[in-house]
Formats: structure tokens, C-alpha cells, sequence
């Protein structure tokens, strides 16, 4: 069974309240449809009732148990204004900007459902940037007790059980933070580790990847993936977790044996923490189509309550993913 069917199977055992805020999308309507006759989440739909029910009807979509808000006209959208703007008003947000938002931008409707408990989650993200979907996030619902940053992780189900765990592996961070120095970045491991265990069911080997293994090369960007393996290590002492590491090292036991020799992580790691976007972007893409990778995500961390972006070259697939490990995330 599929990491994606093992947490399909978790929502369906708890059913939670997923809203998608790009109600007239028809990926998205699509997908809905789906995610109801499969009973992973109770949907809600947001966006104008006609405009929603046509696309419906222009993809052949039956919508049945597919609930459906319009911001416009919701008996709510006061208590939400009113909300947002008792969150905002401290930097410089006004009642009628509020108000403004929460009529007519779906995105900040749909937290704010969130941060009422009126919704268990929310994804986003098929025609709306990262910047879109989290800036609205990041103003209502903020980072979770203890966590400074919002990250993001692939779970890659590879074709090469010889590596991470029958050739599953997280891959963080892959979306969010450009540059993180070395807090950040253990914070990224800390978090994917622990995707790792309530999402993929995996035992977590922390691989902090860099392009010199154990001192290899000297260069301040090593300096920083040391500093963060050092942070993690005091922070979670009993994460497995090695670094710095080159991915060889990280990923066949062989040569982690030979270049780290004695690490619990080194040729057995299944959760790679990549130094910065660029490499970790660059590094899931090319599993993904070279290796003919599944790669579910991404998979937004840090967050109070559970909010997940989608790239706007989703699938509807994806977004029926997507939206099964947002609602085990909101379990």
C-alpha cells in the first residue's frame, strides 16, 4: 500500500472539515467531488453558489455532500471581519479593510474558518501563489507553540527500495524558505521529522545534507548545515539525526560507513534536510522526473492549524492528496 492510500485511510477514520477557498476552480471542484464519494474530508466549497454549480455542470461533476459558502452572502462574514480585525488592528488594519478582505478574498475567509474552528483545515494554492495562500495564514492562524518558522517537505515514494524506508524519504524544505540560516534550518529538520512520523509512518533518520561530509570541505555554507545538526541535536537529543552529510553518504550504506563511520543515519536516512530552497527545489524535481518519483506535497509545517499549498500545476489527484493529509494533519 502507497504512503498516499496509508493516509487516506487516517482521514477516513476521522472525518475532519477541509475548506478550499477556490470554489470555481475546476480541478478543484473536481477533486471535491471526489474526496466526497471516497469519504476523506467534508468539503466546503467557497465562491458564488451559480458560478460554482456551473462549473459543475460544464465538468460533470455531481457535487452531492459537497457544501458550499459563498463569502458574500454567510450569516458569519461579520464575525469574521470582526475577527480579523482584532488580529490586525495592532498593525494598522481597519474594520473596513477587514471587512473587505473577508468579502472578497477567499483566502482570508477560509483561515479565518480555520481560526474559528469552523473548519479543521484548509488548502489552497491551484491558482494562487505560496506567497497567496500563507500570507493570510501566517496573519490569523500563526506559527505553532514553540516554532519560529514555516517550512515545507515532499514525501517522495521512489522506484529504489534500497533507500530511506523501502524508498520513501521526506524531503524539506522544498517550497518556503529561501536562505534559512542555521535556527531555521534545524527547525526545518525538527518539523519534517516529525511529518515523517504522523504522515508517512516512518522512524525518522535525520540526514542534514550538504556538499562536504564530516569536514570534507571547509566553507561557511558547511558551517551553517553544522551549526543547525549541532541546534537539532540539543533541542531534540534523541532525534536520529547526522551532519554535515553528502547525499551518496546519506543515502548508500556503503559509503556512509566509509565516510561517517558508526552514525545510526548515515547510508539509512529517510528524511533529507536540504540546505536551502534552491538545492531543495532543484533536488525533488529531479527525483520526481528523472527518477519517476511520486512526490506528494508540498507539505506546509510550522503552522498553528493545519493549511496546505498546492501547485498551480495540480492535479486533481493532487489536490484529492493534498487535502487527505490535511485532514490527518488537523487529527
Amino acid at each position: 500500500m502507497s504512503v498516499v492510500e496509508v493516509i487516506k485511510n487516517k482521514a477516513k477514520s476521522n472525518i475532519k472539515k477541509i475548506v478550499l477557498p477556490e470554489g470555481n476552480e475546476p480541478r478543484t471542484v473536481q477533486a471535491s467531488a471526489l474526496i466526497a464519494k471516497e469519504g476523506i474530508a467534508h468539503i466546503i466549497l467557497l465562491g458564488d453558489k451559480r458560478e460554482i454549480e456551473q462549473v459543475a455542470n460544464e465538468t460533470n461533476t455531481d457535487l452531492n455532500g459537497v457544501e458550499i459558502i459563498d463569502p458574500k452572502t454567510s450569516d458569519k462574514s461579520e464575525e469574521y471581519a470582526n475577527l480579523l480585525f482584532e488580529l490586525r488592528k495592532n498593525r494598522g488594519m481597519t474594520i473596513e479593510e477587514a471587512t473587505n478582505l473577508t468579502l472578497n478574498n477567499t483566502l482570508y475567509f477560509g483561515v479565518l474558518m480555520v481560526k474559528n474552528n469552523d473548519a479543521d483545515g484548509m488548502v489552497a494554492g491551484a491558482i494562487n501563489s505560496t506567497g497567496n495562500v500563507l500570507r493570510p495564514s501566517l496573519q490569523v492562524l500563526k506559527t505553532a507553540p514553540g516554532i519560529k518558522v514555516v517550512s515545507s517537505c515532499f514525501i517522495m515514494e521512489t522506484n529504489t527500495p534500497q533507500y530511506g524506508q523501502d524508498g520513501v524519504l521526506i524531503f524539506g524544505d522544498c517550497a518556503v524558505m529561501p536562505n534559512p540560516d542555521a535556527d531555521e534550518l534545524a527547525a526545518i529538520a525538527i518539523s519534517s521529522a516529525e511529518t515523517a512520523k504522523s504522515l508517512a509512518d516512518l522512524d525518522p533518520k535525520v540526514a542534514m545534507l550538504s556538499f562536504s561530509t564530516k569536514g570534507s570541505a571547509k566553507h561557511e555554507f558547511v558551517d551553517k548545515v553544522v551549526q543547525a545538526t549541532e541546534k537539532v541535536k540539543e533541542l531534540k537529543p534523541d532525534l536520529k539525526i547526522d551532519g554535515e552529510l553528502q547525499a551518496d553518504a546519506a543515502l548508500v550504506k556503503s559509503v556512509g560507513e566509509l565516510k561517517s563511520p558508526g552514525s545510526s543515519v548515515a547510508g539509512n536516512a529517510n528524511v533529507l534536510i536540504f540546505p536551502d530552497l534552491q538545492a531543495a527545489n532543484i533536488g525533488y524535481k529531479l527525483v520526481q522526473r528523472l527518477g519517476n518519483a511520486i512526490a506528494t506535497g508540498p507539505i506546509i509545517q510550522g503552522l498553528s492549524k493545519p493549511v496546505n499549498d498546492l501547485s498551480r500545476g495540480c492535479s486533481i489527484e493532487d489536490i484529492v492528496n493534498v487535502v487527505a493529509i490535511t485532514a490527518v494533519k488537523a487529527q
